[in-house]
């Protein structure tokens, strides 16, 4: 509407309020102006109005029934789309034209039209001064009245318009990003519902401890244990002195036995294979009587080995849909022997799996390393369940060898292997209740010793110079077993590896140096070797020497008047349920928490966990934790080191950035623009390489979805053009930020490369009390999963609940 036309409607709405005293009894607005001027600035609006008085003498004015036709006539919304300067220039073009008005129902029914409602303060004044008072405040109000009408309008009835076709192409990329995150809530809700009933199955029988613990159970059901299925031939055959050779299939799966192991360390060694080559000898003697195979320098096990990569390569390029079929089998497998009935509670079963053939590895320089391990049927298995559960069947075609109902003991099934005539057993899992109460009590006995050590240490120490030969060398042994934390040994038949512990030590494996010095070097558990020279009390080592004096020689024990069983029946009378093990325990778990006391307070996470590692490393020292440094360990450290250069160079790129900004706080931080040692031309064209193929990885992925969305593509110029320079805020930040990781990175090699020769995970988990480790992440503010993984979080559950004072 123009401004002409909307100043004569202003005066032929003031021309009916003189002519109407109805007007001022306004009882209900029908409907709102949809237009105004709200574009045209203020000043023009005031001179259009005094400038359109000329025009009210040519209105004509018409009666109730004129005026409203007037209005019906123009209420059309045809326009209501056009721009409001678009419809401003139509109505200057139609003079004639009046705008759409508001209709005002009045007492006596008569329906007017009306643009702005009047105060009834002007209702008297005279239409000459009324015209003179033409105020900027109200014309101002006005505008507010206008712009707040237009508004609430807008809310009311929201304009429709055509969706772009990109956005129609976006519609259902949206209903998709729905979909998927509506099924990884479902997925979490489902995680968090598996959870809450894991929670809720948890047995806490740390809360009600037993004394008697002889009784294990009362009901016990469960599956037995799982078979490796049978062997199905393959039809390959290996070659003798250039010849293929059929072999029955239990012969072939033999010589595929080995055929796996060429290329590795165990292919190589001459005793590995000695002791393979004899027992598929005995197989062929037994299924192939007239075999040819005399010699193993004539065997060809290469068709095998080729066959075996072959397979190795199908099951990396296998689809997803093919492993999922594998997956499933397996927790089919899982569901079913996996878990077990204890006392009517569902307890999950550990190693419910019977090992299958093979060809016996060993640790160290085991002397049966390569011997072959027969198939377990189930004619050799020892079954033990409750007395009224029901018998698991047997695979088809066979037998169980015994079946037992004996609940003092936690086994479900057992077995003898032929290889070191030892039994196999197949327990409940290391978070189960039988396991838990195990550790718990095991801990709790090595606590016990700590009230009676000093009087312990004072009788053995006191028993040294004992006139009796058999008291002094238990007193020695004690001495060793208390102080250097060794094992109590056993004797062992010649066709075992030769291991030793304190009381099977011989006359080679301890040296004296005078004056006070003892040099030990014998295998260990395991056939680790142990080496260690101590210095060791007068007394001690004087002892030494006569357990040493001839006619003793090589070969002879060390403790002659000595053994294990001797040496825990004297324990029992010091301490009720002590043995040589209990202090290997004891001295691992107050060692560790002594070390723990220097943790700094308030250091970083990473300067504390590697004060807890080192901690750790200290027990596992004291009791020949030891390890072989893996292959990779020096590839693991040189990725450790170009992490670390690669961080240092980063952080000076910003700062650079920095100095660009602000040149003057290189007065403040002399060390910004500086490059780091070791940074060379080489490392930097090399990471710039890298950089510059990561950028172009990243571009390739972004055309890929601007082509799909049918945007244009990007170059990497173009890229760099959008980038925008950070705040100097933003760049300080990042520059703290890469400081920490440096640090964090290098307190990260100082520890990998610290326990390149140390094993701390037996300690950890065997020997040190998993509530001292728990205490001291609360007293520090560690979180426990950076100590415990989830699996040792739930087989330490009763371990986690004590709080930051617990005290060994």
């Amino acid at each position: 509407m123009s401004n002409s036309d909307q100043s004569s409607y202003d005066s032929e709405e003031i021309i009916q309020e003189e002519n109407n005293p109805e007007l001022i009894k306004t009882k209900e607005i029908v409907e709102s102006d949809s237009d105004d001027d709200d574009d045209i600035p203020i000043s023009q609006r005031r001179s259009k109005l005094n400038s359109s008085t000329s025009s009210i003498s040519d209105i004509t004015l018409t009666n109730d029934k004129g005026l409203s036709n007037i209005s019906d006539s123009n209420s059309s919304d045809s326009d209501s789309d056009q721009p409001l300067s678009q419809r401003i220039s139509a109505s200057n073009s139609s003079q004639n034209i009046l705008p759409k008005k508001r209709k005002i129902k009045t007492e006596s029914n008569t329906t007017i039209t009306n643009d702005n409602e009047s105060s009834d303060s002007e209702d008297d004044i005279a239409l000459s001064k009324r015209r003179k008072v033409a105020p900027l405040k109200k014309v101002k109000k006005e505008e507010k009245e206008i712009k707040k009408e237009i508004k609430e309008e807008d809310v009311k009835k929201p304009v429709k318009r055509t969706r772009t076709k990109k956005e129609e192409d976006e519609k259902p990329t949206t209903k998709r990003k729905k979909a998927q995150t509506k099924v990884k809530e479902e997925k979490v809700s489902k995680k968090k519902k598996k959870k809450e009933e894991e929670e809720v199955e948890v047995f806490r029988w740390w809360d009600n401890e037993k004394e008697d613990d002889s009784i294990k159970w009362t009901t016990l059901e469960h599956q037995g244990p799982y078979f490796p299925p049978e062997y199905v031939s393959h039809g390959i055959k290996m070659k003798y002195k250039g010849v293929p050779i059929d072999l029955d299939p239990e012969c072939e799966e033999v010589a595929n036995f080995y055929a796996q192991v060429i290329g590795t360390d165990w292919g190589e060694n001459p005793t590995f294979r000695k002791n393979f080559f004899k027992d598929f000898q005995k197989v062929l003697k037994k299924k192939m009587p007239g075999c040819p195979i005399k010699k193993f320098e004539d065997c060809d096990f290469t068709p095998l080995t080729e066959y075996f990569a072959e397979l190795k390569e199908k099951k990396k390029a296998m689809t997803k849909e093919e492993k999922e079929v594998i997956k499933k089998e397996k927790q089919e497998i899982e569901d079913k022997y996996g878990w077990a009935l204890l006392d009517g509670r569902k307890e999950k079963v550990g190693n419910f799996r019977i090992e299958p053939p093979g060809l016996f590895r060993g640790r160290g320089e085991h002397p049966k390393t390569g011997t072959l391990k027969h198939r377990v049927y189930p004619e050799s298995v020892t079954i033990n369940i409750g007395e009224n559960a029901t018998i698991p069947p047997p695979p088809e075609g066979h037998k169980w060898g015994k079946i037992i109902h004996d609940n003092t003991v936690m086994w479900l099934a057992m077995w003898k292997e032929n290889v070191n005539d030892s039994f196999k057993y197949v327990w409940l899992a290391a978070g189960s209740s039988l396991k838990g109460q195990s550790d718990y009590k095991k801990f709790e006995k090595a606590r016990e010793l700590k009230k009676h050590i000093d009087r312990i240490r004072a009788e053995y120490t006191a028993e040294l110079k004992d006139k009796l030969m058999a008291t002094r060398q238990r007193a020695t042994a004690l001495y060793f077993i208390d102080k250097l934390a060794l094992r109590a040994g056993n004797e062992k038949g010649d066709d075992v590896a030769d291991t030793v512990g304190c009381c099977s030590l011989r006359y080679e494996h301890v040296t004296l140096e005078p004056p006070n010095r003892v040099i030990f070097d014998f295998l260990g558990k395991d056939s680790i070797r142990y080496y260690n020279e101590v210095e060791v009390s007068k007394q001690v080592y004087k002892n030494i020497e006569i357990f040493k004096r001839p006619p003793k020689k090589e070969g002879d024990m060390l403790f002659d008047r000595l053994n294990t069983t001797i040496l825990n029946r004297h324990l029992q009378k010091s301490m009720k349920g002590l043995t040589a093990k209990v202090f290997r325990t004891y001295n691992a778990s107050y060692t560790f928490q002594e070390e723990l006391k220097k943790t700094v307070k308030n250091s970083t996470i990473n300067e504390k966990l590697l004060a807890y590692n080192r901690a750790n490393r200290q027990v596992a020292i004291l009791c020949n934790h030891q390890r072989a440094v893996s292959k990779n360990h020096n590839d693991q450290l040189k990725r450790i080191k170009d992490k670390i250069l690669t961080s240092k160079y980063q952080r000076y790129l910003v700062s650079n950035e920095i100095l660009e900004i602000d040149p003057s706080l290189k007065k403040k931080k002399p060390e910004y623009g500086r490059l780091s040692r070791g940074i060379t031309k080489e490392f930097i064209k090399n990471y710039e390489e890298k950089e510059l193929e990561k950028k172009k990885a990243k571009l390739e992925r972004d055309n890929e979805k601007r082509k799909k969305e049918g945007k244009e593509l990007l170059t990497l110029e173009d890229v760099e053009k959008k980038k925008h320079q950070p705040s100097l805020e933003r760049l300080q930040k990042q520059y703290d930020v890469l400081s920490k990781r440096i640090k964090a990175q290098q307190l990260l090699l100082i520890d990998k490369d610290e326990n390149k020769t140390t094993a701390l995970g037996t300690s950890k988990i065997n020997y040190i009390d998993p509530r001292i480790s728990a205490a001291w992440c609360y007293k520090y503010n560690v979180p426990i999963e950076k100590i415990f993984n989830k699996s040792l979080r739930n087989k330490f559950k009763w371990a986690v609940e004590v709080d930051e004072n617990f005290v060994f």
